[in-house]
């Protein structure tokens, strides 16, 4: 998927970044803190990973003239601004980041590239109903796994299954937006819209509004 920065509104934005290409960059945007988190990193793989993610988000918030606040994880893992205004959601796979923010509303992003072995998988994360109407296209497998764990990261709290609490509506390969919900859990029938993008063997998935 090609790199690129993505105005969604006047409070929000996504970017995509190829991890090796921003992997020289700079890093002085960064606060304190995640300047010594960034140092507790040995692997130099989860280094590029690391920075590159953070570069997107970088990107993302010039988009939409704000300033970089720095980021923590919270109890549940979900990255948050330190200034405690905004939302924002990371994802990377193999060479590629990405981040998408809000100034209001929560968010979450995934990447995944289509691999056939997903729809034998099917079943660890996937509702009956769900495997009947996917069947079994791998890319169809990919996009359902990519949308629930964007659906995962924008709700932000641990304990929600994918294949008990995030059910699919049925959406076929050329919908652009699927819809989708929360259910028997303390988030119980809330909503949500996952935006999908699919470019030769990568999906990319993120919550809309």
């Amino acid at each position: 998927m090609q790199a690129k920065i993505e105005k969604i509104g006047p409070l929000s934005a996504l970017a995509i970044n190829n991890i090796q290409e921003v992997a020289g960059n700079g890093t002085e945007f960064l606060s304190f803190r995640e300047k010594l988190s960034l140092a507790n990193i040995s692997h130099p793989e989860k280094i590029v990973e690391w920075k590159g993610a953070r570069i997107a988000i970088k990107a993302a918030l010039d988009c939409i003239s704000l300033p970089y606040p720095g980021f923590f994880k919270d109890e549940h893992g979900k990255s948050q601004p330190m200034d405690g205004f905004g939302h924002v959601s990371l994802t990377h796979t193999r060479g590629v980041a990405a981040a998408i923010f809000h100034k209001d509303m929560p968010v979450g992003i995934d990447m995944d590239f289509v691999r056939e072995k997903i729809v034998r998988l099917g079943p660890k994360f996937l509702d009956d109903s769900e495997i009947e109407f996917l069947g079994t296209d791998p890319l169809l497998h990919t996009i359902a796994w990519s949308a629930k764990e964007s659906i995962y990261k924008c709700q932000g709290k641990k304990g929600i299954s994918l294949k008990e609490n995030i059910l699919l509506f049925p959406f076929k390969l050329e919908d652009k937006i699927i819809k989708a919900k929360v259910y028997q859990s303390d988030f119980s029938d809330h909503f949500y819209q996952v935006k999908v993008e699919h470019e030769k063997d990568m999906v990319l998935t993120y919550t809309i509004w």
